[in-house]
Parts: structure tokens; C-alpha cells; sequence
């Protein structure tokens, strides 16, 4: 079962472990990275599974101040490592789909989740899709290493209309 640990600044010894695979660093950055240049806005998280941590995440609560597509209202989900001993086992797609749930308890004024994932990284996409996450066909060109698709979630119906009674 997937877990998420809320970790503070002073908790890296708690995921230190977790490692990508070399090609992927690029896309991800390292723990370590992650650590060095904490944000107010942003959340850090250890994935766990079954009590052991197997990665980690951060949410981005001013998102929508450096990316124009998302509104006030989204998150954004950064920084996302599966540690290279546990990729292909599913994680990624539990923790995708475990997501939406903790988030609507834990950041109740949010009514979506957005991220960019790169271009060259199809593995990602295709994770992210199976996850639960809509690619929006649009593309961020602002990505330190490249272009970008853009990706989104929500996490909470924004509309109680019935759309089978809408006259169009």
C-alpha cells in the first residue's frame, strides 16, 4: 500500500536513499538538489510503500505564479523520483492514483494538480496517463531541459451542472 511521510527540511536522512537512474536525473534532479533549495510554497513528501520509503515528491502551492496555464487554484506536482530498485513495480501508478484523495484532505482549496513532463521522456508521460493525469496537448518551452508536455488532474468537480440537460 502507498503512503505519503510529510518530511521537513531536516528529514533528509530519511530519503537520502532514493535514486534515479542516471538518464533520468536530468528530468528529476536528485534528493539532494531537492533539499538544497527548499521554497516556502513548496511541500516536500516521501512515497512509501508498505513502510519502506521508495521516493519522493514535492507540491507546489504557488505554481500557478511561474506557470500561466494553471489557475490560482492548482497545485503543481515537482520533483517526482521513484527510486531506480523499485521502478516498474507499479508505484508510480499507485501514487498517481492515491494522490487526488490526499490532496483534496490535506490542500482542501485546490482543484487541480498540474506538472510538466518532458519531451523526450515518453516512460513518463505514459505514467502519468495510466496515473489518472490528462497530457493537455499543450506544450511549456520554459523546462531546464527542454520542452515540456502539460499535464493536469483535478482533484475536485468545479461544476454540478448536469451536461446531458445543457441545450447546445
Amino acid at each position: 500500500m502507498i503512503t505519503f511521510l510529510p518530511l521537513t527540511p531536516d528529514d533528509l536522512p530519511r530519503v537520502a536513499h532514493i535514486a534515479v537512474h542516471p538518464e533520468q536525473v536530468v528530468f528529476s534532479g536528485t534528493i539532494q538538489e531537492a533539499f538544497d533549495t527548499p521554497t516556502p510554497d513548496m511541500d516536500a513528501y516521501a512515497i512509501q510503500q508498505d513502510g519502506d520509503v521508495v521516493g519522493f515528491f514535492r507540491i507546489d502551492r504557488a505554481y500557478s505564479q511561474i506557470h500561466s496555464f494553471a489557475p490560482p487554484t492548482g497545485l503543481g506536482l515537482r520533483t517526482v523520483m521513484v527510486d531506480a530498485n523499485r521502478q516498474g513495480m507499479g508505484i508510480g501508478g499507485s501514487f498517481c492514483k492515491m494522490l487526488p484523495a490526499y490532496l483534496q484532505e490535506h490542500y482542501p482549496d485546490a482543484c487541480s494538480l498540474w506538472l510538466t513532463v518532458n519531451l523526450r521522456n515518453p516512460g513518463a508521460v505514459r505514467a502519468y496517463v495510466k496515473g489518472g493525469f490528462v497530457d493537455t496537448g499543450e506544450h511549456w518551452l520554459g523546462g531546464d531541459a527542454g520542452p515540456q508536455h502539460i499535464m493536469k488532474m483535478p482533484l475536485r468537480v468545479t461544476s454540478t451542472a448536469n451536461p446531458l440537460t445543457h441545450a447546445g
